[in-house]
């Protein structure tokens, strides 16, 4: 029991006046202290920024309940806990300050460029789609360019024109692919599965939300159909092939549609989560955080998996059925798409319930941002590379097959690689929180599990993996994933630009990631980060930079030396190096170099 300190005798209680009238007090909204771990993002402690709504809108929080990454109190040795010291101030946690109303984001950060930048990448990246499905069908996979003495003008009516008669929204588009997602909204409510339960929600006083995992029944179940439909002759997969200009409007138009629909009901029934007050800014970002129908189907969750990779598997398929219906085979290449897109569609049934607790889940809202992306933006931009394959004769692609066979081989070694190094995180995750839960899925490899993991603890009681893959360097898993993009690229040739757009999109894409989770990690975990980089120097690849620079030829070497000794400052400045402000220029100690970090840090 606590005790006031009017109770103790430390501090006099209020004297009783008779005669006199009390001035009435301003109501003060009082709160428990907690903390909550604000993953994937950084934890502002600056003031929230001034609202005109929000002095409105505030109120108390409800009393939390600590779990998982959450700051326990600390125990003393009689088992009872201390209270934590009251914080002078509110601090802003994934965009809620604490206490404050869950509805309004207090954090003043703004990605994307804000609403300018959101904006046009609302109104460019269909365009860009557009773009490259033109040139993939009708420029032979080159970038479509006005023809000799022809206006900007007229090349640009061509290209509307072009999309009109070549990708216009049939009947038929619409009903392959509503009829899918139906299907897999079906096959998510109905199909066996498991049920876990998500991360302690702080505004809403620390509920887990329960997630129903049926991915594997509805992954296999949609491939065995898929084969039946296709022998039958209901549906054959290379449909999906030669529709694919009007699935990719309907696509984009789904896309636009779903996100209105998601937008405005988040309004209609007050849902909104984390609202700026800039409507095209959190248009994109979404109103609403966990969006449910049934109250088993969770948006999120349902367009994260079924939508994006088993649409990207479809067109692989697709593209194989073509050639064995032109060619009466299946070349290596297009089998090694197949294989490619199988695994990660696999793995990402396979392992649903580890996507409960990521960034996407946990966080992101449901806006257009997650919706077209998993509607459209990936499984009909990231495909490029099945497309070029589908349209060309395989002779204008044929790999050696000696250098094939090392295709398949290193690729199947680095999937081991990315799919035990994200099991390795997961499963230590899920044994620390108590909620691991045991699936005979396929494949069950070697190394998934670490037993008795060496780890570091932060102040706050939280703990950092440094065993295990997470031992050698601390982004393995972002190194597979863009070696897998770099794979995808590389099986089509460099006779077209558009299958390497996945590649080099997503480079960009997880080095901004890359840095953002630096930047918060160190916010989060403080000196406790520092040292885990300290013990775990390499970021992506666990050689030193040194070693690497011995392998270049001396003029490369100098350069890259020249270089980082003349971008010394900004690399400090943006914490991509160790080392301190002085050191000769010429010293690739002085750069921190001592501690590998080149190799670690280029790509953040």
């Amino acid at each position: 029991m606590t005790l006031t300190r009017s109770q103790t005798g430390k501090t006099p209680k209020k004297m009783d006046r008779p005669g006199f009238i009390e001035t009435p007090g301003g109501r003060r909204a009082t709160r428990n202290n907690s903390v909550f771990e604000g993953s994937e993002s950084e934890v502002s402690n600056s003031p929230s920024l001034e609202r005109s709504k929000s002095a409105s809108r505030r109120r108390t929080s409800a009393k939390v309940k600590i779990e998982e990454d959450d700051t326990p109190a600390k125990v003393t040795t009689n088992g009872n806990t201390t209270t934590p010291k009251p914080k002078s101030a509110s601090r802003v946690v994934d965009g809620w300050e604490e206490g404050l109303d869950p509805k309004v984001d207090y954090s003043g950060h703004f990605e994307f460029g804000g609403s300018l930048g959101v904006l046009s990448m609302m109104i460019g990246f269909p365009m860009l789609m557009y773009y490259m499905w033109i040139g993939a069908t009708y420029y032979d996979g080159k970038f479509p360019r006005p023809a000799e003495n022809e206006s900007y003008g007229d090349f640009f009516a061509h290209l509307v024109d072009l999309v009109y008669t070549g990708a216009f929204p049939s009947v038929k588009a619409w009903t392959i692919y509503w009829v899918f997602f139906v299907f897999e909204g079906a096959c998510y409510v109905l199909l066996p599965g498991v049920s876990v339960s998500g991360r302690p929600l702080p505004h809403m006083g620390g509920k887990q939300l329960p997630y129903y995992c049926s991915g594997v029944w509805s992954f296999y179940t949609s491939i065995a159909l898929a084969l039946i439909a296709h022998v039958t002759g209901v549906f054959k997969l290379y449909t999906i092939i030669d529709e694919f200009g009007p699935l990719l409007s309907v696509a984009i138009l789904s896309g636009y549609i779903v996100s209105f629909i998601a937008y405005f009901s988040a309004l209609a029934r007050g849902a909104e989560h984390r609202m700026t007050g800039y409507p095209i800014y959190d248009f994109f970002m979404g109103a609403e955080l966990n969006p449910r129908m049934f109250k088993i189907l969770d948006f999120k969750m349902f367009f994260e998996v079924r939508l994006p990779w088993y649409i990207l598997l479809g067109l692989s398929m697709g593209a194989a059925a073509r050639q064995w219906e032109l060619y009466g085979y299946v070349s290596g290449e297009v089998m090694f798409l197949v294989m490619a897109h199988y695994l990660y569609a696999n793995a990402c049934s396979k392992g649903e319930e580890c996507i409960v607790s990521t960034w996407d889940m946990y966080y992101e809202k449901w806006g257009f941002m997650l919706i077209f992306w998993n509607l459209a933006g990936v499984p009909l931009s990231y495909c490029h590379c099945t497309i070029y394959l589908a349209n060309h004769d395989p002779a204008e692609y044929r790999w050696n097959r000696y250098f094939l066979a090392f295709l398949f081989a290193a690729y199947l070694f680095v999937y081991w690689v990315w799919d035990t190094t994200n099991s390795q995180k997961n499963r230590f995750r899920q044994q620390e929180r108590g909620t691991m839960v045991s699936r005979n899925t396929f494949p069950q490899l070697p190394w998934q599990t670490l037993e008795n993991p060496k780890t570091l603890t932060a102040a706050d009681g939280s703990k950092i993996l440094v065993d295990g893959w997470y031992g050698k360097a601390r982004k393995i898993h972002y190194t597979c994933d863009l070696y897998f993009a770099l794979n995808w690229g590389l099986i089509t040739g460099f006779s077209s630009p558009f299958p390497w757009f996945y590649p080099v999109f997503f480079a960009c894409m997880i080095s901004h990631r890359a840095l953002r989770d630096i930047q918060r990690c160190r916010t989060k975990y403080g000196e406790t980060w520092l040292e885990y980089e300290r013990q775990v120097p390499y970021l992506f690849i666990p050689v030193s930079n040194l070693t690497l620079l011995k392998t270049f030829p001396a003029p490369v070497a100098d350069l890259v030396n020249h270089s980082m000794s003349s971008n010394r400052s900004l690399l400090l400045s943006l914490g991509l190096i160790g080392g301190s402000v002085g050191g000769s220029p010429g010293d690739l100690s002085s750069l921190g170099l001592t501690r590998p970090s080149f190799c670690q840090t280029t790509l953040m």
